[in-house]
């Protein structure tokens, strides 16, 4: 993706500015103290998923865990506990590799309207995630301390599948969960850097749709799912 007017924008910026445009020798500070980094720092995937399972309660997040062979279960009785009658899913390529179109299979078969987002219909993916009762994403970075969840959008996992469905469901892997949003930012920099395929679009989800207004009244579902359930999978 090309970036339009870069060179004029920065130059009309360092005019209002009243000097000239700084284009090397800018050397980043070195700070002293970074506790940013310290939150967590020698914890294990296992201790963190302890953490993410407390704050879940905090956010109003219903938490499981399971491992791969124990997901198809799993996933089958959190739909049907929400009472699921139409699913959206991202077409993410985990599907295959965590065995979720047999059991997007094994659904439709059952009279479930399972579909899987496509970018060749456009527009009939939102009106249908309208509709659904469940939205099933992914997590591609876990944060453990805010119980936030990471999504990449892409023309294959369109934010809909998160926002419009009654329930979201994410399939967290265990090997996605790192402490807080430092270390989530520090990996979509390193891969841009490392010249990686980084989706424009990242939305960090925390839980279901909560808003409070001034009296810290809490209502939930004004601009969102009003239910929220994380499936840790132990994929390592």
């Amino acid at each position: 993706m090309s970036i339009q007017n870069r060179d004029t924008f920065l130059d009309k910026l360092a005019n209002s500015l009243g000097r000239p445009r700084i284009s090397e020798g800018v050397v980043r500070p070195t700070w002293s103290l970074s506790p940013q980094w310290d939150v967590y720092k020698y914890y294990s995937q296992d201790e963190l998923v302890k953490v993410l399972e407390k704050q879940c309660k905090v956010i109003h997040t219903h938490f499981k865990r399971t491992n791969l062979g124990g997901l198809s279960k799993m996933l089958k009785e959190v739909i049907q506990a929400h009472e699921g009658q139409k699913v959206i899913a991202a077409n993410d390529h985990r599907n295959m590799e965590f065995g979720l179109n047999t059991i997007y299979e094994e659904l439709q078969n059952s009279g479930v309207d399972v579909r899987l987002w496509n970018a060749a219909i456009g527009k009939e993916n939102q009106v249908f995630a309208e509709q659904a009762d469940v939205g099933i994403t992914f997590s591609d970075i876990t944060l453990a301390e805010s119980g936030t969840v990471t999504l990449f959008n892409d023309k294959d996992n369109g934010r809909s599948i998160s926002l419009l469905p009654r329930v979201h469901v994410v399939i967290v892997p265990k090997s996605t969960i790192v402490p807080r949003m430092t270390q989530a930012v520090k990996k979509i920099h390193d891969a841009n850097q490392q010249g990686q395929e980084v989706t424009s679009c990242v939305s960090f989800i925390s839980g279901p749709s909560n808003s409070a207004d001034i009296e810290m009244n809490l209502i939930v579902g004004v601009h969102g799912p009003v239910e929220a359930t994380y499936i840790v999978v132990d994929d390592k």
